[in-house]
């Protein structure tokens, strides 16, 4: 079986749950509001890498109440489900006909606390004898475990400790810590036990009886008023949290109101799943596998994001230099300088079980930091944050020269430095995506297309940099560097006969001459020569390749390609958007814009408009959907943010906020877009709002408003 495998026990596609997360806690219910945990199954409320709620089933005369509907408020500040009461039964004789008796459960999350309004309103003519019960249970569950890891020894459950209108259930675990769900009824329970509360009481005709809950994740109450009152002064806090983040960002609306559910969708899942921690906003990667710190997600959902929250590129900066690696750590796969991959506070990361406590097993993390850093100065020209992580840079400069080049070959290779990482270290980190033209497994250590691309524009940026900072002659020996890079990776990467750059070198410096999106990587940093590019665009955008949805993983004449694998046959948003990235970077608009055209319609089938981390390969059939892939994380920061960052790159935005210009350069609409209106584009001389048009085959920008000198300019 592969190391750290998510298995595909249960579908989160087949339940399509819904999904709330506040700072380290996230949960995951049916349509119904409930907990069901099975096998598999990953329903329950985290927080901090473990489950402390694995069931939560509300029953009405002993039976489950009908669901008539299940949202998210548009800004996930919400989840709203509403339920009516069965034909309910004593014997043979109705007593209570289906559809009498609403009950809404409105519920959100605050810091470690879930918080449920549970209102039942009685619509019969009559009065009604009312019994409700809540059945809960907290298995205390590692996500690891959640996700299919065993484990031959737990810690210990304690037995519960009852109130009058309180439960707490306890977990002890082999780390020493102990773990707390507390949960808290109000009004008091008629009926109350360490694994249930009932409730009965009588309800007059036309009226509404409401009844509050509390389940907090161990955290210490700030509040310990009556549940009610605080159920309220959490929500107010909630919502003005959200406010603050939103008025950070750039607002979009278009001409197609589809689009613009997909929009504010992506915005509210991005705020959703960013968490304020004491270095800034800081993107976590996705619910329900990855809701915690990840380098490479971040940084990416930093780069598509940064035109319209640039905050969430320097938070992200900020948390991972405080978070570098500083020693050599072989379990950990940390090296000086080295960027994180993972950050994981549960009980088996705890206890070494699995190696992600703190772990740096990527080795795309740290070139892609000095991308962002350079990036962030170009968009901003903060050039005192880009001084405070100066040395963090350096230090990511030095990991790439001094252990980067594990053979000296002048690329950078990775290869695990004990026999608990990762396997395989780039994005596609599954352990078999990176092999040969026959199927067989690259042996390591292995150098990705993607990671030279990365390496020569982190030289790049970090020239540009040290420029900006007086270190000319510092700047001078990075681009010189990354000269000589380009040279070397387009005589060693590029493959005329496949007619795109192959996948990787393998330990023994033979070319995996597979046909993938890595390629892609290449033109979206700009280190592919110009004359290889018309080439590179036609491969990725022929039949095999590009699925009408978008671009496979893997394409479908290779020897292992498989639609429904994670890694190998896949479309991924992100790696669509980088991409489409590459593709405008040279030229090739037209085909940036069919990239946005087929995510934009696979959004269309999806639950909620929100694009998955990935869905499987098959072909685009006319009047069909794209098939879903079982255990996708969805929301997932870096797919949230593709449709988002795909409005920049087909619109050509660049900023020069030194002298406060807006350029869109040769912009280009997808289809379904006449119109984009983009407001509160922030400068450091202020705001500016514009509106683009289609005006025959050219698109125009018009000025709607601006604080600040800022000047808005089209060039085609």
């Amino acid at each position: 079986m592969p190391e750290f495998f998510i298995p595909a026990s249960a579908s989160l596609q087949e339940r399509r749950p819904r999904i709330l997360k506040h700072g380290d806690t996230f949960a995951v219910f049916d349509h119904n509001g409930d907990v069901i945990a099975g096998h598999g199954g990953a329903e329950g409320i985290y927080h901090r890498d473990t489950r402390h709620l694995s069931h939560f089933y509300l029953t009405m005369a002993e039976r489950r109440p009908l669901l008539l509907s299940s949202t998210l408020r548009d800004d996930n500040a919400l989840l709203i489900c509403d339920l009516t009461n069965p034909d309910l039964f004593e014997g043979d004789k109705l007593l209570v006909e289906h559809d009498m008796v609403h009950v809404r459960r409105s519920r959100f999350l605050w810091e470690a606390t879930c918080f449920e309004r549970l209102s039942v309103r009685n619509f019969d003519d009559e009065s009604q004898r009312i019994n409700l019960v809540l059945l809960f249970g907290a298995d205390f569950a590692d996500l690891f475990e959640v996700r299919g890891s065993r484990r031959e020894k737990r810690g210990t459950l304690h037995p519960p400790e009852v109130g009058e209108s309180q439960v707490t259930l306890a977990y002890t675990g082999l780390d020493g810590r102990e773990r707390l769900t507390v949960l808290r009824f109000d009004p008091e329970p008629q009926e109350i036990s360490g694994q249930h509360a009932a409730f009965e009481f009588d309800l007059a005709a036309k009226d509404t009886k409401t009844i509050f809950i509390e389940v907090n994740c161990g955290a210490e109450a700030k509040d310990e008023s009556a549940a009610r009152r605080v159920f309220f002064s959490a929500l107010g806090e909630a919502r003005r949290a959200l406010r603050r983040a939103r008025s950070r960002a750039a607002k979009i609306s278009t001409s197609n109101q589809v689009f613009n559910e997909v929009a504010r969708r992506a915005v509210a899942d991005l705020h959703m799943l960013t968490t304020d921690t004491p270095d800034g906003p800081y993107p976590y990667a996705g619910i329900p596998w990855f809701s915690t710190v990840f380098g490479r997600d971040a940084i990416i959902t930093a780069m598509q994001t940064l035109w319209l929250d640039p905050a969430i590129a320097r938070g992200v900066l900020s948390h991972l230099a405080a978070n570098q690696a500083v020693s050599v750590d072989p379990p950990a796969d940390a090296e000086p300088g080295k960027i994180l991959h993972e950050l994981r506070y549960g009980e088996m990361a705890e206890l070494g079980e699995v190696p992600f406590r703190r772990y740096y097993g990527s080795v795309d993390s740290t070139p892609l930091f000095v991308m962002l850093a350079g990036a962030y100065f170009t968009r901003t020209r903060d050039l005192a944050t880009i001084r405070d992580l100066l040395p963090s840079i350096e230090a990511a400069l030095d990991w790439i020269e001094r252990y980067g080049d594990r053979d000296g070959d002048g690329f950078v290779e990775y290869g695990r430095m004990s026999g608990h990482g990762l396997v395989n270290q780039g994005w596609k980190d599954s352990y078999d995506a990176v092999f040969h033209d026959d199927g067989t497994f690259a042996q390591g250590p292995i150098a990705l297309v993607e990671v030279q691309a990365y390496v020569y524009a982190a030289w790049r940026a970090a020239a540009d940099i040290f420029r900006a900072v007086g270190m000319p002659d510092r700047a001078f020996r990075l681009e010189t560097a990354a000269k000589r890079l380009r040279k070397r990776f387009d005589k060693r990467f590029f493959d005329e006969e496949l007619g795109t750059y192959v996948l990787a070198l393998d330990g023994e410096k033979r070319p995996c001459r597979v046909k993938t999106s890595n390629a892609g990587h290449a033109l979206f940093t700009g280190i592919a020569l110009p004359r290889r590019v018309p080439e590179v665009v036609r491969t990725l955008m022929d039949n095999a390749s590009f699925s009408g949805w978008g671009i496979r993983t893997v394409a479908t004449t290779e020897a292992r390609y498989n639609p429904m694998s994670y890694h190998n046959g896949s479309v991924w948003p992100h790696d669509n958007t980088l991409i489409a990235a590459g593709f405008t970077r040279y030229g090739f608009r037209a085909e940036a814009a069919r990239i946005f055209e087929g995510l934009f319609q696979a959004s269309t089938y999806i639950d909620l408009r929100r694009l998955p981390e990935l869905f499987c390969g098959f072909p685009k059939r006319r009047g069909r959907g794209p098939t879903f892939y079982p255990v996708a994380c969805s929301p997932q920061a870096w797919a949230a943010a593709a449709p988002l960052a795909l409005i920049r790159i087909c619109l050509g935005m660049r900023f020069d906020p030194g002298a406060g210009h807006l350029t869109f350069y040769e912009p280009v609409l997808p289809d379904f877009l006449e119109e984009v209106t983009l407001r509160g584009i922030a400068f450091p001389q202020g705001k500016v709002d514009v509106v683009l048009r289609r005006a025959g085959t050219e698109v125009l920008a018009e000025l709607l408003a601006r604080e600040g000198k800022i000047r808005v300019m089209t060039m085609s």
